[in-house]
């Protein structure tokens, strides 16, 4: 089994934008034989997420 660790440069709140990085590092690791890849934490909303938890067009928006 082969194990990566991802670290990308995450956009606060910009949730489209991060899960596209995230697809691209997981078809990059699967060209190279990868079977499992674990990001950090928050790595989709960004860290920290802060008052945009608390904004309702952000929560529905996403």
């Amino acid at each position: 089994m082969r194990i990566a660790l991802s670290q990308i440069n995450v956009t606060v709140g910009d949730i489209g934008g991060n899960i596209d990085r995230i697809l691209q590092r997981i078809k990059s690791a699967r060209e190279i034989g990868v079977n499992l890849i674990a990001f950090p934490e928050l790595c989709i909303t960004g860290y920290p997420p802060e008052d945009l938890v608390f904004k309702n067009q952000f929560l529905d928006d996403n």
